[in-house]
């Protein structure tokens, strides 16, 4: 009964301290996998700027007037594709980060951040309808994350950082992804487009190094709906996306992390612009709607994505990533 109350009371004292720095957003791994292949025996290399900030601060659907905490993400993000015919494709993503956290009371400024390579991604898609008459698919995908960042980093003082500041996770996640698209017979080049993708995290079992941690499991649903326009001999793609993201709470020692966790809506306006014959040009910005926190968290303010899309072995043609 002893050994149980001080394990209680460890969660009980990791939760405050998460709620001092717990955030939601972080690396945007599950956000940037779904490349979108036009035709089969194509390779796709993309090269993109992510920049999150955290700077609202919510008690669950309350915003808190206190802007003393900042957290930043600089993500350098590279994807790579090649599809083996019109059904089968598949695609790497892999990252290199910078997370910095600031706080700032009386006049002073604490920045804790942690820098290198980040975890990966490999996911292979499989489109099970293509149904070219009426103009729609739906494709399944499945896919690992694969723990390469470090995930002891430690502080100027050489205390190792929490799991949210570091680089990888040192766990094994399962992804899963549900798309399906649309092409409307009266604009051919306007696309209706929606996918879900469930992200199943491993535990890290040597967490501070003899204990675990283990995000929580999440889910992230787009809709989305783009168009391609002809302005001086130059694809434009505009598109407007959706997204839902839930994650439950974060565990360690088999117990729930109190201030981790939550429900987000956010809208994505994004545009692409054909640069050169076979490569775009792409940005968005995404912008919370709805943000509901489970307790004290820091929640997205705004997030920036930019980047460059190169499309081999293929016809010229403007493509986003949502």
């Amino acid at each position: 009964m002893f050994r149980f109350l001080i394990v209680i009371i460890g969660v009980f004292s990791i939760g405050l301290t998460y709620s001092q720095t717990c955030c939601s957003g972080g690396i945007p791994l599950s956000n940037n996998i779904g490349l979108e292949f036009s035709e089969d025996h194509s390779l796709i290399l993309g090269l993109s700027y992510d920049f999150n900030n955290l700077n609202t601060l919510k008690n669950d659907s309350e915003t808190l007037d206190d802007d003393s905490r900042l957290r930043t993400t600089h993500s350098v993000l590279v994807n790579a594709g090649y599809s083996f015919s019109k059904k089968l494709s598949i695609e790497g993503l892999f990252t290199w980060v910078n997370q910095r956290r600031i706080i700032s009371q009386f006049d002073t400024e604490n920045l804790d951040q942690t820098y290198g390579i980040g975890d990966a991604i490999v996911l292979a898609r499989y489109k099970i309808i293509n149904n070219i008459e009426k103009n729609w698919s739906i494709n399944l995908g499945f896919g690992v994350k694969i723990p390469v960042g470090s995930s002891t980093e430690t502080n100027d003082q050489g205390i190792t950082l929490n799991a949210d500041l570091q680089p990888g996770s040192n766990a094994w996640d399962l992804i899963y992804l549900l798309g399906a698209s649309k092409t409307f017979d009266f604009r051919p080049t306007m696309t209706f487009s929606t996918r879900v993708v469930y992200r199943q995290p491993g535990e890290n079992t040597t967490y501070f190094g003899n204990s675990t941690y283990q995000f929580g499991d999440e889910l992230q649903a787009y809709i989305s709906l783009s168009d391609q326009f002809i302005i001086k001999k130059t694809f434009i793609n505009p598109g407007i996306t959706f997204k839902y993201r839930n994650a439950t709470k974060d565990r360690t020692l088999g117990f729930d992390i109190p201030n981790t966790g939550g429900d987000w809506v956010f809208i994505i306006p994004n545009f692409s612009i054909q640069l050169f014959q076979n490569a775009s040009f792409n940005a968005a910005a995404e912008l919370p709607l709805y943000s509901r926190p489970d307790g004290i968290q820091l929640t997205p303010t705004y997030r920036l994505t930019t980047g460059l899309l190169f499309n081999l072995f293929n016809k010229p043609q403007a493509l986003i990533i949502n």
